[in-house]
């Protein structure tokens, strides 16, 4: 099993930044991707940004040149650097992992808890 813990959610003005967290913990032998998502009130989940294990990006036209994703292999964690906030990006953020316990494991996917990110104008 894995757990993936996000961190650094809250309330910011228009125009601020935000930095989101994601630890995984547990069974891990490796992960491949990791992603952010958002969901806001009354809307489906969308995917935010991705990071594959050899650290290519995709980014939703929405965030681009906006936000940030980072990971650190060595800590299992991924990050979302969130600059000139938008009221649009208010939303739960949710981290995903593709993570397996073992070199002929096979893979299964993950989520975290979700955190709350509020963008007042």
């Amino acid at each position: 099993q894995v757990q993936l813990v996000e961190s650094g959610g809250g309330l910011v003005q228009a125009g601020g930044s935000l930095r989101l967290s994601c630890a995984a913990s547990g069974s891990i032998f490796s992960i491949n991707t990791m992603n952010w998502y958002r969901q806001a009130p009354g809307k489906q989940r969308e995917l935010v940004a991705l990071i594959t294990s050899g650290g290519s990006t995709h980014y939703a036209d929405s965030v681009k040149g906006r936000f940030t994703i980072s990971r650190d292999n060595a800590k299992n964690t991924v990050y979302l650097q969130m600059n000139s906030l938008k009221p649009e990006d208010t939303a739960v953020y949710y981290c995903y992992a593709e993570a397996r316990s073992g070199s002929s494991r096979p893979w299964y996917y993950y989520w975290g808890q979700g955190t709350q990110v509020t963008v007042s104008s």
